[in-house]
């Protein structure tokens, strides 16, 4: 017998001694009721329930020692990445990532390079044209790019999210409400002027980010690439005293949403309220991504061999949105000061979320219902920016 289940008989004995001696048969209480407490792990809760004396006694089991962390054992020059958790050269590890204006009309696809960002936005870029999206990538190492895009303009939101992880926005212009934001002191950005493929379409779908020089051999001009930009503005390409630190946390083991929360459900597809985009995400359980569709088909980056784009981590966050005037032309509400909802979606699983950005430059703050702060699978995220007023159509099943 162990030792503790003999402690606790002897004071069983001893308890029983003690009311024995103290009770005779004219002053024994009447058998009134108790209260037994079960403890049962396997259903992860302890039940308290009114019971009389006979019934059994609680079983109370040998208290679970947790097994210590793993030691993150982090190969030689490398490092987790503060956008995904992947280990990537350490060369890499002050440099401020990039956000990229995308177009997401149909007549723009396929894109190219967009698998290779670490984070991707999607969120609606006018309330005209079936409230048409554009995706905001979010890339560390833009110094490997080839050909990014296409690129379009931006709007308002699009600096004040780019400026959570001091990225360096690039676009090609925008309605002169961007005005007020391109002066910021916390904004850095690159308009146009980048390079221009010869791919058969109109010229608002032919231009593309590269890091080098191009030279077009069709028309014989020659275009700038990021790493002149970038020098030529002045900007620093590492981290500056606007960089808010880090976004996200990360396990560096897998989790799964039940294991810890009792208000995880299903979540394998998710069809979300973009009428003109039709985006969706679909959970494929043999890689444990989800992966991106819009348009009807799976999303391919033919610029990375056709590559499909797939998230470990899904963020939908709920957000009003202020119309600027008849064009379409918006810009989301996410400086409210509180709270607004949203999910999290991990592993084919979901819980409710919820978000709140108190400042342009500052980070959006992710909690789960009890306050405390979301964490990511290690991989890549996709967030997408929901109007208030489609919230009801999210699907999510």
């Amino acid at each position: 017998m162990k030792k503790r289940s003999i402690t606790l008989l002897m004071l069983g004995m001893a308890v029983s001694i003690f009311a024995a001696a103290c009770t005779n048969e004219e002053t024994k209480p009447a058998q009134d009721p108790g209260t037994v407490v079960t403890l049962n792990p396997e259903e992860g809760g302890v039940n308290v329930s009114q019971a009389g004396n006979d019934e059994p006694e609680p079983v109370v089991d040998e208290p679970v020692v947790e097994e210590p962390e793993e030691e993150d054992i982090i190969p030689e020059g490398m490092y987790r990445s503060e956008l995904t958790n992947e280990f990537i050269p350490i060369e890499l590890k002050d440099q401020r990532p990039i956000a990229v204006m995308t177009d997401n009309e149909i007549t723009a696809l396929p894109h190219y390079g967009t698998s290779d960002a670490d984070i991707v936005y999607e969120m609606m870029n006018s309330t005209a044209n079936g409230r048409i999206t554009r995706l905001m990538p979010i890339m560390k190492d833009w110094k490997s790019i080839k050909q990014f895009g296409s690129i379009r303009s931006a709007r308002p939101t699009n600096f004040m999210v780019a400026a959570e992880y001091n990225a360096i926005l690039v676009h090609d212009g925008g309605p002169y409400y961007i005005n007020q934001y391109t002066a910021k002191d916390y904004t850095n950005n690159l308009s146009g002027g980048f390079a221009r493929f010869s791919n058969g379409k109109s010229t608002e779908y032919t231009e593309y980010i590269t890091y080098d020089t191009y030279n077009n051999p069709s028309t014989g001009k020659s275009f700038d690439g990021l790493g002149a930009r970038i020098q030529r503005a002045g900007y620093s390409e590492t981290y500056n005293q606007y960089y808010p630190g880090e976004h996200f946390t990360f396990s560096n083991k897998e989790i799964n949403l039940s294991d810890s929360h009792s208000d995880a459900f299903k979540a394998t597809d998710v069809s979300l309220p973009f009428p003109h985009n039709k985006s969706e995400l679909h959970y494929n359980e043999e890689i444990g991504k989800y992966e991106y569709y819009e348009y009807g088909s799976v999303y391919v980056d033919e610029g990375n061999g056709n590559k499909h784009l797939t998230f470990e981590n899904v963020i939908i966050q709920k957000c009003s949105f202020t119309q600027l005037d008849e064009h379409g032309y918006l810009i989301y509400n996410i400086l409210v000061g509180q709270p607004w909802d949203g999910y999290l979606l991990q592993n084919g699983e979901a819980v409710p979320i919820n978000w709140v950005k108190y400042g342009e430059a500052e980070r959006c703050v992710y909690m789960y219902s009890d306050s405390s702060h979301i964490v990511l699978n290690t991989g890549k995220t996709y967030i997408a920016i929901v109007p208030d007023d489609a919230w009801g159509d999210l699907k999510i099943d």
